[in-house]
């Protein structure tokens, strides 16, 4: 039922509770005093831009997000239950990126608890599970493969775990559901046109719920992480089924133009949305990143290239009426809320 911990498809650690669980007399989180300086920053975005973060629950953005509570950070578990809706009085975050979806599905009520905290204006990016992006099932949180995953590439586990529910549940803030796949292996890899025929099949059998609120259907992007399936095969296999690459910023990956060269975004109709994920640094590991960036307070390593390229393709995509919306990790450059003030900086300066 909505608000109980939920197992995941491969049976890993519950995740935090949603904000159905919460109790209605809970203090609210509140959210940081901001700077009129920032409102007027965002205020010169273009409307079609949606900038925000992976996730919310970070006591470390106490004063970047966050107000204190009793003269302390709020807790990590207090901001996962009730901080989404602080979050989104920050007037540069217009988007999320909904990551704990890619461990264990949400039922519709609990997408909607969620579309309920946020502005009209605000878009998720909904993450879809492991069970149907990893050809392997793994061991909690170690990475460790158990077993091969049956449900790999099983587009109706996807409708009815993530697509379908999201719909539902968030109605037009459903900004993109994003396919992200793990570096897939040697023994798919052999054979890329055939992988990549097997990933165009995969989108070709996701169904498309449509509503009035999303009167075209979900959007829907892939994500991916070996460097050999950015071609153009792939490209037109998504192009040709309605779907959309979405831009990875990640140590494994090529640049973000070299990207969006290859894939050629311009070609994609609208109303697909342009999906961009700056997710690590480059050459870095995640959870070296992870310890080394910790509390996620300030920038530690700026990432200059990816921020101007990022910009520059932005308002390019912005210019051409398409909607954009871009995520950041903190493990982008140590602080996600710092990244995407810079981010921000970057594309206002730049018009």
């Amino acid at each position: 039922m909505a608000g109980e911990k939920q197992r995941s498809l491969f049976d890993d650690d519950p995740l935090p509770e949603s904000p159905a669980a919460r109790s209605p007399r809970a203090e609210p989180v509140a959210p940081a005093a901001v700077a009129a300086e920032t409102h007027t920053l965002a205020a010169r975005l273009p409307a079609n831009v949606h900038l925000g973060t992976s996730s919310w629950s970070f006591p470390g953005w106490t004063g970047l997000v966050y107000a204190p509570r009793h003269g302390k950070p709020e807790s990590e578990q207090r901001l996962a239950r009730g901080g989404l809706a602080a979050y989104a009085q920050h007037p540069l975050f217009g988007s999320v990126s909904l990551d704990r979806t890619f461990y264990a599905p949400l039922l519709a009520s609990e997408y909607a608890a969620y579309a309920a905290a946020v502005p009209d204006d605000f878009r998720f990016v909904v993450k879809a599970p492991a069970a149907v992006t990893d050809p392997f099932k793994r061991l909690g949180g170690s990475g460790l493969v158990s077993s091969e995953n049956p449900t790999f590439l099983d587009a109706a586990t996807a409708a009815a775990v993530c697509v379908s529910p999201a719909v539902a549940g968030l109605g037009a803030k459903l900004g993109a559901v994003v396919f992200q796949f793990p570096p897939l292996g040697r023994s798919l890899l052999a054979d890329v046109p055939q992988l990549v025929a097997r990933l165009v099949a995969f989108v070709a059998a996701l169904p498309r719920p449509c509503s009035d609120d999303l009167p075209h259907g979900p959007a829907l992007a892939l994500e991916i992480r070996d460097p050999a399936l950015v071609c153009e095969a792939l490209a037109a296999g998504l192009l040709d089924r309605g779907a959309m690459p979405c831009l990875a910023a990640h140590a494994r990956m090529p640049p973000i133009e070299a990207q969006a060269g290859v894939w050629r975004i311009d070609r994609f109709p609208l109303p697909s949305p342009l999906v961009v994920r700056w997710n690590l640094h480059a050459g870095k590991e995640y959870e070296g990143a992870k310890q080394e960036y910790f509390p996620f307070d300030r920038i530690v390593e700026e990432d200059l290239e990816t921020r101007d390229s990022l910009a520059r393709l932005v308002r390019t995509q912005a210019r051409s009426g398409r909607t954009v919306l871009v995520t950041i990790n903190n493990k982008a450059e140590g602080s996600a809320p710092w990244s995407v003030r810079r981010l921000a900086e970057a594309i206002a300066d730049g018009s």
